[in-house]
């Protein structure tokens, strides 16, 4: 059901894998960051985030822990939405195109709106939530 609608099985199919996809990025970029903890953190760092050695623990479980969260539909809405502004603020502090050298801005525009996308997925996520395969479904149907 999509606002109290029934969804046909190829909608409800399309729907987790759409999901799937829009995760995939942040699982991937979480279990990456596990094999480079010390090397996310001076980037972080780099980029003026203070105490980058605690907050990339915090990076790590927004991506791999959310991003699962997301994958398998579980508090879809509440993660899409908190991937959203974590989205943002990735955007505004490491792809920030406007600031940096004439060299630079084209692959970090390029960034900038890649995470523009993202949330732009995010929202829709938050919109019609989860779909028929989820937890959030299953969980619904249980109560």
């Amino acid at each position: 059901m999509i606002n109290g609608k029934p969804t046909e099985p190829i909608t409800n199919l399309l729907i987790v894998v759409g999901r799937i996809l829009i995760a995939l990025i942040f699982v991937r970029a979480g279990i990456n960051k596990l094999g480079s903890i010390d090397a996310t953190a001076a980037g972080m760092a780099k980029a003026g985030i203070p105490l980058s050695n605690i907050l990339v623990f915090g990076a790590i479980a927004m991506e791999l822990g959310v991003g699962l969260l997301l994958t398998v539909g579980l508090f879809t809405r509440c993660a899409a939405l908190a991937l959203f502004f974590y989205t943002l603020t990735l955007a505004l502090i490491f792809h920030a195109y406007w600031a940096v050298p004439d060299a630079e801005a084209r692959a970090q525009a390029a960034n900038f709106y890649g995470h523009l996308s993202m949330m732009g997925g995010m929202l829709v996520v938050v919109a019609f939530g989860a779909g028929a395969y989820s937890l959030d479904a299953l969980m619904a149907r249980k109560i």
